[in-house]
């Protein structure tokens, strides 16, 4: 909501009419670029998530400017501004300051998205193929972060001289695998339940709580604090009851929840009553210091026993397409790829170490692939490209370093480039592997996992 002052400056009717075109306009530049790019990528054979990525980034900061993160400082287009402003009778520096105001609504329309979108992965995901794929899972997870953390640690000291702290935290970045984007992918590609799918999936999910792990300690240190061993380790307690909690969960609470939607008569009682069990396990992984995202996805494997999964899945399937699309458009608008012109010499000492960086988080997460012991046949390389995407994880942890005022303008646009690539990498590397044997009948996301 428009701040009060504003709103007795320029009256509360024009801000209304202002607000309103703003929101409705940011809906349908999103929808619009997403669904043209989209149905680019699908007859290419490319996944819908590149075009989406792509359709933020020629909106965004690198393209037209009709959607653009306030943090970023970055002005909307001059045409935009004015045709916004003479419907609203407001002047153009009213306008962005209303635009700036009102665009973390759409953040957290964009977030909505994501929960449902890792809500459903964990109804299609299988917990016995999950539990059956748990030590690998772990090995992969634990391979995915350790690698890439000490040899970007590592090298930015080494080799390029970066000091301690910062380095350190551009090999923290580095440990991140963006479940959603990885998520996405397979489940277009209808290799979600798969052996390699669901070793991804587990593996992603540990990453994302050593990461939050990490990501505890290197804030710690940033702001003077120091190493306290007591946080971290309460931290991880959590993070360890958190999943315990869950997978005890999935294989007891689904006869109660089939219970009380039976009772239910109203209609939407199906998608309502899975909301609440996705908003409350939302709540108190936030409530308990994790991460939001990893409650959503425990929602989903809670309730993915459940006699209704199907129709939980159809009820989601559509919030999933309108909302996880403007998530991941979202990711592409803040992407400045004018980190990547070699012309400004202001940028070549940031390509050199971009280069080092996406290198090291290339390999390390493909590595993890050929980490684990398997007694069946799997696709280790599938394995090691879905652990590659940064995404939205990635851009977190930049975030925070650069409102720490950690990190120096090439070590940013670094770690941006680092983001930028794995995230458009992945998606075409899984789609050019799997490409012959995804679609097919056995790999239905709905079917049976062959074991």
């Amino acid at each position: 909501m428009v701040l009060p002052a504003l709103l007795l400056e320029i009256g509360s009717h024009q801000a209304e009419v202002a607000e309103t075109l703003i929101s409705v306009g940011e809906f349908l530049v999103i929808f619009v670029a997403a669904r043209l790019l989209a149905e680019l990528m699908v007859r290419v054979q490319l996944p819908t998530i590149l075009g989406e990525l792509v359709a933020g980034v020629l909106i965004g900061v690198s393209g037209l400017h009709l959607i653009v993160p306030p943090e970023t400082q970055v002005q909307l287009s001059s045409w935009g501004l004015g045709l916004l402003s003479s419907l609203a009778d407001l002047s153009p520096e009213m306008v962005q300051e209303i635009y700036a105001e009102t665009f973390p609504n759409l953040q957290a329309v964009s977030q909505i998205g994501l929960f449902a979108l890792l809500f459903l992965t964990g109804l299609e995901s299988e917990l016995d193929e999950l539990v059956a794929v748990g030590a690998q899972a772990t090995t992969v997870a634990v391979t995915g972060v350790v690698l890439p953390f000490a040899l970007g640690t590592a090298g930015l000291y080494y080799i390029f001289h970066v000091p301690l702290i910062p380095a350190i935290f551009a090999g923290a970045a580095m440990t991140a695998t963006s479940i959603g984007i990885t998520a996405s992918v397979f489940g277009e590609l209808k290799f979600l339940r798969t052996r390699e799918g669901q070793t991804v999936i587990g593996a992603a999910v540990l990453d994302d709580i050593l990461g939050i792990v990490i990501l505890a300690v290197v804030v710690s240190l940033a702001g003077g604090e120091g190493f306290s061993l007591g946080p971290i380790l309460k931290l991880v307690a959590a993070a360890a009851v958190f999943v315990a909690a869950a997978l005890f969960l999935s294989r007891t609470a689904a006869p109660g929840f089939d219970w009380l939607l039976d009772q239910l008569k109203a209609p939407g009682e199906v998608v309502v009553a899975a909301f609440v069990v996705l908003s409350l396990c939302c709540f108190v992984a936030q409530a308990i210091g994790l991460e939001a995202a990893l409650g959503a996805f425990a929602a989903g494997l809670i309730l993915s026993s459940s006699k209704h999964t199907h129709a939980i899945q159809e009820t989601v399937k559509p919030l999933v397409a309108l909302f996880a699309t403007i998530f991941f458009v979202l990711i592409g608008t803040g992407m400045d790829l004018s980190v990547l012109n070699p012309l400004n010499p202001e940028n070549r000492e940031g390509l050199i170490v971009a280069a080092f960086l996406l290198t090291v988080a290339i390999a390390g997460k493909v590595a993890t692939g050929w980490s684990y012991f398997s007694k069946e046949k799997t696709n280790r390389l599938v394995v090691g490209l879905g652990m590659m995407p940064r995404g939205e994880v990635g851009l977190i942890f930049l975030g925070l370093g650069t409102q720490a005022g950690l990190l120096t303008k090439p070590l940013e646009a670094a770690i941006l480039l680092m983001v930028i690539g794995t995230t458009f990498l992945a998606p075409i590397l899984l789609r050019l592997v799997l490409g012959g044997s995804a679609g097919g009948p056995d790999l239905d996301p709905l079917a049976e996992i062959p074991t």
